[in-house]
């Protein structure tokens, strides 16, 4: 498990069991320990601004990837799971306006902890990890 100050920490058992997929979800908890920890050390809007926009730009491409992936592998359940990832860009695009709108405030870090950090969890380890099953060639 690494250690960080904000968020959430990545654990192994997240794994689905594909190298990009996982490496990205990592990466996607780094970036939001960093919005989260800029929220609370009221770090200069600039640097949380730049922080949320390379975390929106990185969430697409990830899904990009994820469902071409799913695509590749035949995985049936790929229209709901795409769906998922359509709603959730509208949630990550909602908290960007607010930040937009009210900047850095300890009520969007604890929405980013609550909404986007539960939104993951619950992702990864209901979802996720169907796609891993199904390139293994077995249900989990």
């Amino acid at each position: 498990m690494s250690e960080i100050k904000y968020g959430i920490a990545w654990d192994d058992n997240l794994r689905m069991g594909h190298e990009l997929v996982d490496g990205q979800h990592f990466r996607l908890f780094e970036l939001l320990s960093g919005i989260v920890g800029s929220c609370v050390d009221g770090d200069d809007e600039k640097s949380l601004h730049e922080i949320l926009d390379f975390l929106v730009d990185y969430t697409i491409k990830h899904f990009q990837d994820e469902e071409a992936l799913q695509i590749s592998c035949g995985f049936p359940d790929f229209e709901r799971h795409r769906q998922l990832h359509e709603n959730f860009k509208v949630t990550v695009g909602d908290l960007v306006n607010r930040f937009e709108a009210s900047g850095s405030t300890q009520e969007l870090s604890n929405d980013v902890n609550k909404i986007i950090v539960r939104w993951l969890l619950n992702h990864i380890n209901m979802e996720d990890k169907k796609i891993g099953a199904h390139l293994r060639g077995g249900k989990e």
